[in-house]
């Protein structure tokens, strides 16, 4: 299966939010939420020395992406078709991960608004759309839709120094795949939260330890999310329908 990742070198970045507005303008964003963000970091002092650097943040495309698993729409079968054709059908909610991109998805045609994905997600990468008439989760996709065109994410086409590398990991001969076979790219996961983020980062070593100190998640949010109240309302509407129908 091929995953379709991102490396962010933190010597490029220049914080310029750049990515984040060009990422609200190509999917309308309301504020004020976003699909990816810049936060500054520092100056700090850290164990390789005084660091100041920027975390570009965005949903992570993990490998074993929570906020999947916590959905309570019901599965359904679905057939996914990779680019030279391949087929394969497999089970999934109202937020899943394709099986031959590896991008984790919302259907908003299913998604109920229940915010559970919202409270999963270690990284609060993921909001509810308030607003909607009927709210919906929304998050990065690694513009698929643009993929599709063969065109780069939105991020990735607007960073004016670069700092943004998008590819296949499958693919050996991807820029991406090599920077991160080569040891050198770091995912912001814990001992606690270790799901497979598919964004890396680059850079100095001092930077690095600063963004891995301040962004790095450790609390286990899927284990005991609770649904908002908004699920508890949908789930009496529901049950009034089918008495009525």
């Amino acid at each position: 299966m091929s995953q379709l990742a991102m490396v962010i070198d933190l010597n490029k970045c220049v914080g310029c939010h750049a990515c984040a507005i060009a990422c609200r303008a190509e999917w309308s964003v309301p504020v004020p939420y976003r699909r990816n963000w810049v936060k500054r970091l520092g100056p700090e002092t850290t164990a390789k020395g005084l660091a100041f650097t920027f975390y570009p943040g965005l949903c992570n495309h993990c490998d074993d992406p929570k906020c999947t698993t916590v959905c309570p729409v019901d599965p359904e079968e679905r057939v996914f078709k990779s680019k030279d054709g391949k087929t394969k059908k497999i089970s999934i909610r109202a937020t899943y991960k394709d099986p031959f991109t590896g991008v984790v998805l919302v259907d908003k045609e299913r998604c109920i608004g229940c915010g559970n994905c919202v409270e999963a997600c270690p990284y609060e990468a993921r909001y509810l759309n308030e607003e909607l008439d009927d709210p919906r989760a929304d998050k990065c996709t690694f513009c698929v839709e643009r993929l599709a065109y063969n065109l780069e994410p939105a991020c990735v086409r607007t960073c004016i120094t670069g700092a943004r590398i998008f590819g296949d990991l499958s693919d050996t001969t991807s820029q991406v795949s090599k920077i991160v076979n080569s040891g050198k790219a770091v995912r912001l996961q814990s001992k606690e939260v270790n799901i497979g983020p598919n964004v890396y980062y680059v850079g100095k070593d001092r930077d690095i330890l600063l963004l891995q100190q301040s962004c790095t998640p450790h609390e286990r949010k899927w284990e005991n999310v609770m649904a908002p109240m908004r699920r508890e309302i949908l789930k009496a509407a529901i049950k009034r329908i089918a008495k009525v129908v």
